[in-house]
C-alpha cells in the first residue's frame, strides 16, 4: 500500500510520500516521488501508487519521452494528459495479464506544479483509465494510495488559505494517523514543498527517529485533550447505567 497526499494552499504547494514498499513476502524502501525542474521555466512533483511494476513502466515511459523530445509542455494540464496517455498505454500492455492472474490494474497519480504559461500553481488526481481531475479550492487536497485514515483531519482543518507551514503540519499528521493504523504505510516519509510563482521545489526525508518527539508531542496532547473535552454528556451515561445494574 502507498500513502501520497498532495495539498494546494494559496500560497504554494505541498507533497508526503511514505516509502514503505512490498515485493511478494519482501518489505522495501523505495522513493514514490519524482521531481522534474528548471528554475523559472517549470517545477513539477509526480506521485504514485499501485502495483509498483506498473508505477514504474508508465514514469519510466514518461521521463523517456521527456528525454527524447525535451520539457516542451507550457501549462500543466497538457503534462497531466501526457502522463495519463503513458498509463493508457501500460493498461493497454498489462491489464489482460493482469486480470488472468486476479491483480487490478491500479495505478493512481498525483501531479502538481507549475509551468510556464500557467498563472498559478496546480494540483491534479490521474485515474486508472488516464483521465483525471484538478483540486478545487473547497477540498483543497488530495490523497492516493490508503485513503482512510488521513483524511478526517484534512478535512477538519485544511483550508485553501492555510500557510504552507499549516499544510506541512497538517500532511505530516494525516500521514502519521495512516501509519499508525496501518502496516504496509511506513517512514521515511518525503516531503516537497513549492511557493507560488517560484518554479523551485524542494525536497526533504524525514525519518522516524527525526520525527519521534514530535509525534510523542501530539499523542500525549491527544490524550489530554480527550480528557478535557467537556464529558458531563459521558457522566449522565454512566449514571443512568449505574442505576440500572442497581435495579437489575
Amino acid at each position: 500500500m502507498t500513502y501520497c497526499v498532495g495539498i494546494k494552499v494559496k500560497e504554494g504547494l505541498i507533497g508526503l510520500a511514505d516509502t514503505r514498499m512490498t515485493a511478494g513476502n519482501q518489505t522495501l524502501t523505495a522513493r514514490k516521488v519524482s521531481i522534474e525542474q528548471k528554475h523559472g521555466d517549470h517545477a513539477v512533483f509526480l506521485m504514485t501508487s499501485g502495483l509498483r511494476a506498473l508505477r514504474d513502466k508508465a514514469v519510466t515511459y514518461f521521463q523517456e519521452i521527456i528525454e527524447e523530445t525535451g520539457f516542451e509542455y507550457k501549462k500543466m494540464y497538457k503534462l497531466v494528459n501526457a502522463f495519463g496517455g503513458q498509463i493508457r498505454r501500460v493498461a493497454q500492455e498489462d491489464r489482460m495479464a493482469l486480470q488472468q492472474s486476479n491483480y487490478d490494474f491500479n495505478i493512481h497519480a498525483l501531479i502538481a506544479g507549475q509551468l510556464e504559461d500557467d498563472k498559478e500553481h496546480k494540483l491534479f488526481m490521474i485515474f486508472p483509465e488516464g483521465n483525471w481531475v484538478e483540486v478545487g479550492e473547497a477540498n483543497p487536497y488530495f490523497i492516493i494510495g490508503n485513503t482512510t485514515n488521513g483524511k478526517p483531519i484534512l478535512d477538519r482543518v485544511l483550508r485553501y488559505d492555510s500557510t504552507l507551514e499549516f499544510a506541512i503540519k497538517v500532511s505530516f499528521l494525516s500521514f502519521n494517523a495512516t501509519q499508525v493504523s496501518s502496516n504496509d504505510v511506513d517512514y521515511p516519509v518525503d516531503v516537497i514543498i513549492y511557493r507560488k510563482d517560484s518554479f523551485t521545489m524542494a525536497e526533504e526525508r524525514l525519518t522516524q527517529e527525526q520525527m519521534a518527539p514530535y509525534t510523542s508531542w501530539w499523542q500525549n496532547h491527544l490524550a489530554k485533550l480527550i480528557e478535557e473535552f467537556p464529558g458531563d454528556w459521558a457522566a449522565e451515561l454512566l449514571a443512568h447505567y449505574q442505576q440500572e445494574q442497581q435495579q437489575q
